[in-house]
């Protein structure tokens, strides 16, 4: 409890540009302590962009971490900013697809890209007038999983249990926002291999596939990335389950 105390004094007291530095600073440090999880980036980076130099990769890798620390800041900001201080940093991009299907009553599959400010794309959101729910994993540790439920249900998002896919299905056939990362597992059956950047056959999951067409709902990208001013734009701007593919191959198929 008191690191989220900390860490609620030090994102509410310090400007924005100061919570920038001192996210990546602080990712930059973790780097030196990182050794095994740098590794297992730098080789996952060389695999996706062979073309690329190691001096390049490096680079890649230290922009990670630094994002990393970012991302700790970033769930403060999230957790514990008033809205009024958080739409400050938001830059609203198109979001017509949300809101052609608001007015229709359909319900939707938010798949959002599961980058480090997610947090802050998932409240931005509902800041936005657009709340979802949430998959998530509940903290074995009960005051964690206070401070976690809280910050996560800002502004009217609501939470499920990651496992519980009726309830998910059950929320966008009632015409909700179902915020989903494409790369959940859901198991080796529910798992197909494809292309990935350099990668001839990397495993993903089709659990997109299973929620869509069984919720008959529609399938929107949602996405929050923050920009060179240090704000995070938001965007969902296409609906795409008319293109999206309705037969997977099994994994043993591939």
């Amino acid at each position: 409890m008191d690191s989220f105390g900390l860490l609620a004094l030090i994102v509410n007291l310090l400007p924005y540009a100061l919570l920038f530095k001192l996210g990546r600073g602080l990712g930059k440090f973790a780097m030196r302590f990182g050794g095994k999880r740098a590794q297992i980036a730098r080789r996952n980076l060389e695999l996706a962009f062979p073309e690329k130099s190691p001096q390049d990769i490096d680079a890649f890798v230290e922009e990670n971490f630094k994002n990393s620390g970012m991302a700790l800041i970033e769930t403060g900001i999230t957790w514990f900013w008033p809205t009024w201080r958080f739409k400050r940093i938001l830059v609203e991009k198109d979001i017509s697809a949300l809101k052609q299907h608001e007015a229709n009553n359909k319900g939707v599959l938010l798949c959002c890209v599961h980058a480090l400010n997610l947090e802050i794309t998932a409240r931005a959101f509902a800041v936005l007038g657009l709340p979802g729910y949430g998959a998530y994993r509940p903290h074995s540790n009960p005051a964690y999983e206070f401070i976690q439920y809280r910050g996560r249900t800002r502004n009217g998002n609501k939470l499920i249990y990651r496992t519980d896919l009726k309830s998910m299905i059950r929320v966008m056939r009632q015409g909700h926002r179902l915020f989903y990362l494409p790369d959940q597992d859901y198991g080796h059956n529910k798992s197909v291999f494809v292309p990935f950047f350099a990668v001839e056959e990397t495993c993903t999951t089709t659990g997109t596939s299973i929620l869509a067409y069984t919720s008959k709902c529609a399938i929107v990208p949602g996405s929050g990335f923050r920009n060179a001013d240090g704000k995070y734009e938001i965007m969902a701007d296409i609906s795409i389950e008319d293109e999206y593919p309705k037969k997977m191959k099994s994994p043993q198929q591939h």
